[in-house]
This record gives structure tokens, C-alpha cells and sequence, in this order.
């Protein structure tokens, strides 16, 4: 979206999980490789063993994690009697125990020499957790999942408690972070896959060595990551979702959570998953598709204006080869208006003539699931708008007075309000609706011999009341059009919105956000860089660059240029004419001195 950028695409709701894959080869050594124990003592203990390390869960909750490659342990001695290892979550975040907390019984009983079950039953309802021990990997593997008589259940949730003090962590929150538990940028935070948790692990990081817990899950099954909790900040909350809608559920589970050691740095578990990850959507095709000149990039340039003059000043300066640009306002219609509709203005035209001529590579920018009310085929599709798992609410957005408001729900107001640019979100799980939207993607392709366009909101996908449409969820399905798009004519360079493990397999480019700081900057903001974790995970795939407030005017523009760069983002620029490239800022001016030669 354009700036400002609206409230709710932060906001909205999202989740997955993981399934037990087949694992990939562990990047720490290992003491036994083969060593696969899992033995269940009185009062429901199990005691798990692997090459890497040795664990003890005592009624559901890890109350030890040893290092057998380090001698260290992670967890520290926490008062069990405030919560349960596994709880049952309703709408609203509402959680309720399954263990002793309300005239609990938990049992366990021993299943192989490496499988254990620990079951629980309460006033609330039963559960159970699935223990197991991966002999390859060294995997400690938990699978939990809970059911009631009561409707409503939205997640299972596993919880990790009494994480040690001088652990970090490090997680893919707005492309990385590595941040103290107690730090108020994500104390008793919740965290929604894919769109505010971008990948399915969580890893604590200490002087050299840690442990991380991660989820393997080629479904794109949704899970959230609850971070603290108010009283709490040393503990991790891992929610397997069910599908929307919840109204009637009555239970969650199926995902399994790995947990493992390992000595080094965070690149070392997040290496393992990194090849979990090509192995299980074949990546490594991915990488041999990408155009060779995506490598090339040097700089780039968020909302250029549409003027020729740009590309004239642009070029006096650099190479234009290195140089990407985003081009927002091409079309005859106003910016966020009349979507899918994309006819070129006489501007545009001459704009992408003379950007090909020179060399430069623009992105176009159309929208991934945007529609206006206003437009002939919202009656096509108006059945398989967005709504909300938990509200029901219509997403979509709209701008009233510098902030979003959301979307109407009269039938009769919605298409009132042009000038205020609602637009409803359309399932791109629903076919119909990626043929539409690449039709016009290809007849513009065609006509003006584009190498890449841009698709907006591609990060927006999440758990919804219609979670399913044609078998497939809202980021099955954004994944799928973006795999669309690139196939069209002899191939498209595709950039998006946001950088998650669900859009990342089909995406050369992503606009990212910084943490929480839209438009402007958040208290702490200088805390979030140094972490370029999901560069690390998919740079070699796609390229991230940034959004707005880029031009070096202050020292808030300069931090977030600074933030963008660490997390490995081009160096990217927002300026608003020609005069900004003849007469930078010292932050612009350092921009262009990457992409000459």
C-alpha cells in the first residue's frame, strides 16, 4: 500500500504451524547420532535422550534441557503452579488450563523406547502431548493437541517456561530480530503466522551457543508464536490453529514442535532450517529460475514519482542495471482506486519506454487481492471476501483522515465511499479470482514488454472464517497466484509486499516493513536491526528492499535507512522529483554511490 500505511495490514490476524517432515541433516555435531531414547517414570516424568541432548518433562511442562554438545542447560527452575503446560485458546486470546490446575489428572505410558504420551484431563477438557525423539536430527519432538465440549477452541497451545535469563531471542519479526525477553518491543507479544511470525521457528540464543524449537510444515497450517507473559517475559507459547471457521470447533493439534541444541551463532540452526526449507518445496528450482539481474541490484527506489525527468537525473548518477524501481501511480485511475482495473496512463507509457530504453528495471505495481466495490467483478466474487476467524468482520481497508477505518459492512455504504478507497480483500484460494487478476497482469505485460511487476499486500494472508476456499488457504493460495504471475508470457520477475516462508518460494522482490514503524518510528526501533535473519533464510531467492520515509531528511529517516541495511535490504530511496536526485541528502547520495560503475 501507499503511504500512509494503514492500520490494518499489521493488525490482521494470520497463523500456521508445522507438520513432522522428513528432517534435514543437522548442522551441530553430534555425540550419538543414532540415539533415540524416551523412558516414562512415576507421576508422569519422561525423561528423552538424543545425540544432542537430554531432556525431562514432568507433567507435560520441560523442566530441563541439557546440552550434550555444550554440558550447559537452558531451562531454570519456574513455579509450575500458575499455568499448564498445555491450554486449550478461544477467542479474544481467552486460554484455559488442561492439567492440574482445575481438578486436573495427568497420566503418561511409554509407547516405543523412543515414543511417550502424556495425557491430560480437567474441568476444562483433555489433551494430549505426543513425546519423541528423532535419531537423525536429535530432535526433541512435542506434539500437542487439546479438545473440549465446549465450541469455539481457535488453538492448542504448548508452553516453554523458565527460559534462561541470558538468552536472547531471535525470531523473523519484521525480518529479524535478536532481542531480550523482557524487552518491552515484544514482552507478552503474539505473534501470527505467517504475517507477523514470517517462519515457523523461534530460536534463544546465548554467548555461543543455544537452543531453538522450530516447526516443519509444508501444509501452511497456521500457528502463533505468544511471546511472554505479563508477569512472565521467560516464556514462549506455541499455538497449533485449526482452520476457521471456529464457531463449532472443539479442538486444535496436528503440528509438531522440534526443539534442539546447538553450539555457534543463530545462523547455525537457522541454516538447518534454511535446508529443510529447499528441500521441502524444491527451492533449489526456484534459484535456477531467478533472473540473473536480480543479483546485480545495487539500490532501489519505493513510490517514484512517474516522470521522465526521474529516470533522466537517475542516469546522469548510476547504472541504471543496478537501480530497481517501484512505480506506484501508472495508471489512469487514482492509486488504490478501481482495482483490477490497470490501464496505463500517456505518463506511464513514455515513463516505461524510455526506464527500458535506458536499462533501468521497474516494477509496476498492482495488487494481489485488493478489489473496489465500485468494480464490475466484486459481484463475481463478493462471496469469498475476507472476513475475519474470530469477528467476522470484512477485511479491507479504507482512508479516512490520515488513518484506515476498515471496510463497511452496508452492502449500500460500501459502494458510497470511492473517495475514500475502500477495498475489500478477495480469497485468492478462489481460481477465478487468480485468472482475472493475471489476465490483466499479462495484457499489460505484453504491451509494454515487462521483464517484473509488483503485486501489493501479498503479506496479508491469515486463519479466516472462510479459511478454506477451493481446498485451499488464503496463503496456499497467495502463494499459488504469485507462482501465476511469474509464469505468465515467457516469465515475470515478481516483487511483493512483506517477505514470509509463504510468499518468499515465488517472489525476486519484497518491499518490507520496519518493525512497527510504518510511517513512523517506534520507541526502540534502533533495537531491531543486526539481525538479517530472513535475508539469511531467502535471500538467495528474493531481494528485500524498503518501503517509505527513505529520503535522509532527518536523523528518524536516516535510523530507518540504517535498520533497512542491516537486515540486508538494497539501500533504498523515496524521494519526490527529480530536484531530490540532483541535490541529495547525504542518505540518498550514499544510495547513488552504490549503484554507479
Amino acid at each position: 500500500m501507499n503511504p500512509p500505511f494503514e492500520v490494518s495490514r499489521r493488525s490482521f490476524l494470520a497463523g500456521a504451524g508445522g507438520a513432522a517432515a522428513a528432517p534435514a541433516a543437522a548442522h551441530v555435531s553430534v555425540a550419538q547420532p543414532a540415539l533415540a531414547q524416551v523412558r516414562v517414570e512415576q507421576d508422569a516424568t519422561v525423561h528423552a535422550e538424543s545425540g544432542t541432548l537430554r531432556a525431562t518433562l514432568e507433567k507435560g511442562f520441560l523442566t530441563s534441557l541439557e546440552s550434550k554438545i555444550t554440558g550447559e542447560k537452558f531451562i531454570e527452575p519456574f513455579d509450575r503452579s500458575r499455568f499448564d503446560a498445555l491450554r486449550l485458546v478461544y477467542r479474544g486470546r481467552e486460554t484455559v488450563d488442561l492439567g492440574e490446575q482445575l481438578f486436573g489428572n495427568i497420566s503418561a505410558r511409554s509407547i516405543t523406547p523412543s515414543c511417550a504420551e502424556v495425557r491430560f484431563d480437567n474441568w476444562n477438557g483433555d489433551g494430549l502431548i505426543r513425546i519423541s525423539v528423532d535419531p537423525v536430527s536429535g530432535d526433541l519432538v512435542l506434539e500437542p493437541s487439546g479438545y473440549s465440549s465446549r465450541p469455539g477452541v481457535r488453538a492448542c497451545r504448548y508452553t516453554i517456561a523458565g527460559i534462561r535469563r541470558d538468552l536472547r531471542l531471535v525470531a523473523p519479526f519484521y525480518q529479524g530480530v535478536a532481542l531480550e525477553l523482557p524487552d518491552p518491543l515484544i514482552r507478552n507479544s503474539r505473534w501470527l503466522w505467517p504475517q507477523g511470525w514470517e517462519a515457523g521457528l523461534a530460536i534463544l540464543q546465548g554467548a555461543g551457543s543455544g537452543f531453538w524449537v522450530h516447526t516443519q510444515d509444508n501444509r501452511y497450517r497456521y500457528k502463533t508464536l505468544q511471546v511472554g507473559l505479563d508477569d512472565d517475559p521467560y516464556t514462549l507459547g506455541f499455538d497449533s490453529e485449526a482452520y476457521g471457521p471456529i464457531d463449532d470447533n472443539l479442538a486444535a493439534g496436528g503440528l509438531a514442535w522440534r526443539i534442539n541444541v546447538y553450539r555457534g551463532g543463530w545462523q547455525t540452526p537457522a541454516a538447518r532450517y534454511r535446508d529443510w526449507l529447499w528441500a521441502a518445496f524444491d527451492l533449489a528450482k526456484q534459484e535456477q529460475r531467478r533472473a540473473p539481474w536480480i543479483h546485480q541490484l545495487a539500490m532501489a527506489i519505493s513510490w517514484c514519482p512517474t516522470e521522465i525527468a526521474v529516470l533522466e537525473s537517475l542516469a546522469r548518477k548510476v547504472n541504471p542495471a543496478k537501480v530497481l524501481i517501484h512505480l506506484p501511480n501508472w495508471r489512469t485511475d487514482p492509486y488504490d482506486e478501481n482495482y483490477p482495473t490497470y490501464t496505463p496512463s500517456e505518463a506511464a507509457r513514455q515513463f516505461l519506454a524510455q526506464a527500458k530504453q535506458l536499462g533501468f528495471h521497474v516494477l509496476p505495481h498492482f495488487n494481489s487481492v485488493e478489489t473496489d466495490p465500485n468494480h464490475p467483478v466484486y459481484t463475481r466474487l463478493r462471496d469469498f471476501q475476507y472476513r475475519d476467524v474470530e469477528t467476522k468482520r470484512l477485511y479491507g481497508w479504507s482512508w479516512v483522515n490520515q488513518r484506515s477505518i476498515g471496510v463497511p459492512e452496508s452492502n449500500a455504504a460500501r459502494l458510497r465511499f470511492r473517495d475514500k478507497k475502500v477495498m475489500v480483500k478477495i480469497h485468492p484460494g478462489l481460481a477465478m479470482w487468480r485468472s482475472l487478476l493475471c489476465e490483466r497482469i499479462q495484457e499489460n505485460a505484453r504491451a509494454h514488454g515487462l521483464e517484473a511487476v509488483f503485486i501489493d499486500v501479498t503479506l496479508v494472508t491469515a486463519n479466516l472464517h472462510n479459511a478454506l476456499v477451493e481446498g485451499m488457504t488464503s496463503s496456499e493460495g497467495m502463494n499459488r497466484l504469485i507462482h501465476e504471475v511469474g509464469a505468465l508470457g515467457s516469465g515475470l520477475s515478481v516483487g511483493g509486499e512483506g517477505l514470509n516462508e509463504a510468499i518468499a518460494p515465488g517472489l525476486s522482490f519484497a518491499q518490507v516493513h520496519l518493525f512497527r514503524s510504518g510511517h513512523s518510528n517506534i520507541e526502540g526501533l534502533e533495537r531491531t536491526g543486526g539481525c538479517a535473519l530472513n535475508d539469511f533464510l531467502f535471500g538467495k531467492i528474493c531481494r528485500s528492499f524498503g518501503y517509505s520515509r527513505l529520503g535522509g531528511r532527518d536523523a528518524a529517516e536516516e535510523l530507518r535507512a540504517r535498520i533497512h541495511e542491516e537486515h540486508n535490504a538494497l539501500p533504498t530511496i523515496t524521494i519526490r522529483s527529480a530536484e531530490e536526485i540532483d541535490n541529495p541528502t547525504p542518505a540518498v547520495r550514499r544510495a547513488l554511490e552504490r549503484a554507479r560503475g
